[in-house]
């Protein structure tokens, strides 16, 4: 039987905040083709990391006025069985 729901694998850490963010897998799972990009008036600076493993971190900057109100960050990657993923951070 197929499980109801996927937990999203990730914590963000936001102790750098607003400098940099961080983004951890939890998961057992490697994660593949992680992509970040912006909607809002955000700049996301270039992150070439595109795996991640169990445990590892990402990290990633945004620059922007009131980040909070204009923009998000939304976090693409694929699971191993190659199901893709979305999930929107916040500031």
């Amino acid at each position: 039987m197929q499980p109801l729901a996927y937990r999203v694998p990730f914590i963000v850490d936001r102790s750098r905040a607003p400098v940099r963010y961080y983004i951890v897998n939890r998961s057992t799972e490697t994660l593949d083709g992680m992509r970040l990009a912006v909607l809002g008036s955000g700049l996301l600076l270039p992150v070439s990391q595109t795996r991640l493993l169990p445990g590892a971190v990402l990290g990633f900057a945004v620059r922007g006025h009131d980040l909070a109100r204009n923009s998000v960050v939304v976090v693409r990657w694929f699971r191993p069985n190659g199901d893709e993923y979305l999930w929107r951070v916040s500031f």
